[in-house]
C-alpha cells in the first residue's frame, strides 16, 4: 500500500480504497511488535494497540451488519445485556490468551469482508437509527449506506491515530517508517524503515 489511498473513478471505489486504507494502517502500527508490548498501555490512555485491534475489526463487523441487512434491522442480539457489555469491553483489550498474530489474522478477515459487502451493497439503502442507544441521534430514522462508509472510515481513521501515539509511547516507532518496513518502501534521505532499536545502533 502506497502512503495514500490512490485515485478512484467513482464514488463507490473511492470509499473502499479509503476503507481499505485505513484498514491497513493497523497492520504498520503493529509491524514488529511482541506480544507483550502489543498488550501494554504505555500512555495515559487504558488502551492498547492489541485492543484497538480488536475494537477495529468489532465495530466493522457491527456496522457491515447493518448495512447488509438494510432496510430492516439486523437480528436482535438476545443474550442478558450482562453478556453483551461484557463482550464489548473485551472488544478494547487483548487478553493474555490472545495473541497479535490472532488478532490481525481476525482483522484481515474482517476487512475483506468489509469491502466484499461495500462492492455490492446499494448505497443509499437505508440503514435505521436504533433510537435506544444514546449517543445516535433521536431525530434521524435512518442513514444511507455511504453514510455508514464514511462512518467506518472516521472510526479506523480515529483509532489507527490513537495506535500510532501509543506505539510511538511504546518504542518510539512512527507512522511513516513502519510504513516503509511493513511494506518495503526504498529508503531515501527523509524516510527510513524502522528497526528494532537495538538493530539500529549496531
Amino acid at each position: 500500500m502506497p502512503g495514500m489511498p490512490p485515485p478512484a473513478a467513482d464514488e463507490r471505489q473511492t470509499l473502499i480504497e479509503f476503507l481499505r486504507f485505513n484498514q491497513d494502517a493497523f497492520f504498520s502500527v503493529a509491524y514488529g511488535l511482541t506480544d507483550e508490548q502489543a498488550r501494554s498501555a504505555p500512555s495515559v490512555s487504558s488502551l492498547s494497540i492489541g485492543g484497538l485491534i480488536k475494537h477495529a475489526a468489532n465495530v466493522q463487523k457491527g456496522w457491515v451488519d447493518r448495512a447488509s441487512a438494510a432496510p430492516e434491522m439486523p437480528p436482535r442480539d438476545e443474550r442478558p445485556m450482562e453478556e453483551i457489555m461484557a463482550e464489548y469491553a473485551d472488544q478494547y483489550v487483548m487478553r493474555d490468551d490472545e495473541t497479535l498474530a490472532e488478532l490481525l489474522t481476525e482483522l484481515a478477515k474482517q476487512n475483506a469482508e468489509t469491502l466484499r459487502v461495500f462492492a455490492d451493497v446499494d448505497l443509499d439503502a437505508p440503514v435505521p437509527v436504533p433510537h435506544d442507544v444514546p449517543w445516535f441521534p433521536q431525530d434521524v430514522d435512518n442513514w444511507p449506506v455511504r453514510w455508514v462508509a464514511m462512518h467506518l472510515i472516521e472510526e479506523l481513521a480515529r483509532h489507527a491515530g490513537h495506535a500510532d501515539i501509543i506505539r510511538e509511547t511504546t518504542d518510539g516507532a512512527t507512522m511513516y517508517e513502519l510504513m516503509a518496513a511493513n511494506e518495503g518502501w526504498p529508503e531515501t534521505d527523509f524516510i527510513k524503515r524502522w528497526r528494532p532499536r537495538q538493530d539500529a545502533a549496531t
